[in-house]
């Protein structure tokens, strides 16, 4: 395949992952409403930063020596599984406490809750082993048998600029007053909602992982 050829349809498939629901998704959306545009924008670049280092990790053939090495993947695994568990139980456990939030547009955040925000999704972005699964099987289906070396750094660069991109468009998008009432008129159904969808996710990589063991 043409290396050009290869990149646009590689940044296709990218696209159609960063767009699709999921944990990142979530997080990003979470944070914009129930925080702050700021905090929400920060979640955004982290996301876009872990993005990068997953298509980094990729190219450079990590999901190889995983399958080569089971424990280390199994422990991976687990981890992710763990962390996504834990991340739910705050979102549910945030749904139960009656919080007196205002509807007037949020505050600026401080700066370190911006940097809170930042590096906790990127923990979320990392956290998931199918994020590296799926963007390795892009990478096996769509790159050319001969990998030329400026694709080494287009291809992560091009995926942190989509990434980026679009959470900061859901980040601005439901940070405004609209989606902010709608949240805040039905914070608990959906703080829940979004803490039972990570907590199937993190259980089935955890029992994945189990299931690896035995």
């Amino acid at each position: 395949m043409d290396p050009i050829v290869s990149l646009f349809s590689i940044f296709g498939a990218l696209t159609l992952g960063a767009i699709s629901p999921g944990p990142s998704f979530l997080f990003v959306a979470r944070t914009a409403v129930a925080v702050s545009r700021r905090s929400g924008i920060a979640s955004a670049a982290g996301m876009g930063l872990g993005a990068a280092i997953v298509c980094t990790l990729a190219l450079l053939g990590v999901r190889a020596v995983l399958a080569q090495a089971e424990w280390l993947y199994v422990t991976f695994k687990l981890l992710g599984g763990i962390y996504l568990c834990y991340l739910a139980w705050r979102m549910w456990r945030g749904g139960q406490v009656a919080a007196a939030v205002s509807t007037e547009a949020p505050q600026p955040s401080t700066q370190a809750g911006i940097n809170r925000s930042f590096w906790l999704a990127l923990a979320t972005q990392l956290s998931n082993p199918k994020t590296l699964i799926v963007i390795s099987g892009i990478f096996a289906a769509l790159l050319p048998s001969r990998i030329p070396a400026w694709m080494y750094w287009t291809i992560p660069l091009v995926d942190i600029v989509l990434e980026t991109s679009w959470y900061i468009f859901v980040a601005v998008a439901l940070s405004s007053r609209g989606p902010r009432l709608v949240y805040l008129s039905a914070r608990n159904t959906i703080d829940r909602t979004a803490g039972c969808v990570l907590g199937v996710l993190g259980l089935r990589l955890i029992v994945e992982g189990a299931k690896d063991v035995s």
